[in-house]
């Protein structure tokens, strides 16, 4: 009966616990939510109201009439749709070469790879900025795809690395025994059942392009040509903020990451422990 007493206890701690830390997760985004259906003028009363008197969606019709929320949206699903597809299939093709191969060079090479991901963006912001300044590619999208696909590329490499470890050698060896090249048997064989891998790796990279501000900020120089993190950033005046305005804005922005997540997270969360078991 103690034994049962105490594990009811460390229970309730538990779960006591992670209502806590919840709570702290999510009053921002309650708070986010809660600003965007008030109205200006309550957004500034001193003390702050947590519930607006009458909550109304007339903020997030009208950031679309007072900012190019659409061109900001557009941008960025160009930028992250052609990022997150050219790191999933190139990461898959190096992911799947550097799990098969014999070589002594693999483990110093991926090893390189991940050591690239300790040192911060921003020291490579002026480099990248000179080299697309003599291609012609500063305020253009090609030119913010390129870097955003060259910060994600390595990291999903070791994921899918990680995946095509866990599926074993002799399945690639039956398919070429029933007469398949290796090029159809990783086709045929491997790709379908690194479909989970894939998935994870495309929300890894979507998340990362999708918040992007610092590339965005210094590459992009138009207004149609700024992504929606950079759009945001500006709704902060000189004199005033417009604080509705700005958490709608990140309301619509936070959406996208939320449903995809939701329906993908079960893929996320194993080919990150797949690549933890077997690296």
């Amino acid at each position: 009966m103690k034994k049962v007493k105490r594990h009811n206890q460390a229970g309730i701690l538990s779960y006591a616990v992670l209502l806590f830390f919840s709570l702290i997760v999510l009053y921002p985004l309650a708070w986010m939510v809660l600003t965007s259906l008030k109205t200006l003028e309550e957004t500034f009363v001193i003390p702050p109201v947590w519930m607006p008197k009458s909550p109304s969606l007339q903020t997030y019709s009208d950031i679309f009439v007072k900012y190019p929320i659409t061109a900001y949206f557009r941008n960025s699903i160009i930028v992250v749709v052609v990022t997150t597809v050219v790191s999933v299939i190139v990461s898959c093709l190096a992911g799947y070469a550097a799990s098969r191969s014999r070589s002594r060079f693999k483990k110093p090479f991926m090893t390189f790879l991940l050591v690239l991901q300790m040192f911060p963006a921003v020291m490579l912001l002026v480099p990248y900025y000179k080299m697309l300044t003599i291609y012609g590619l500063v305020d253009t999208l090609v030119g913010l795809i390129l870097p955003n696909i060259a910060f994600t590329m390595p990291f999903c490499t070791w994921m899918m690395m990680g995946y095509f470890n866990t599926i074993p050698s002799e399945l690639e060896q039956a398919a070429q025994i029933d007469g398949c090249n290796k090029y159809q048997s990783f086709a045929r064989v491997i790709c379908p059942l690194t479909l989970p891998g894939m998935a994870a790796t495309a929300i890894y990279s979507f998340i990362q392009v999708w918040n992007e501000y610092m590339f965005s900020q210094t590459l992009m120089k138009s207004e149609t040509s700024k992504t929606l993190t950079v759009g945001i950033a500006q709704m902060v005046g000189e004199y005033r903020t417009l604080w509705n305005d700005m958490m709608a804005a990140s309301v619509l922005t936070s959406l996208p990451l939320i449903i995809i997540f939701i329906f993908l997270q079960k893929y996320f969360i194993s080919t990150l422990t797949a690549g933890a078991v077997k690296g």
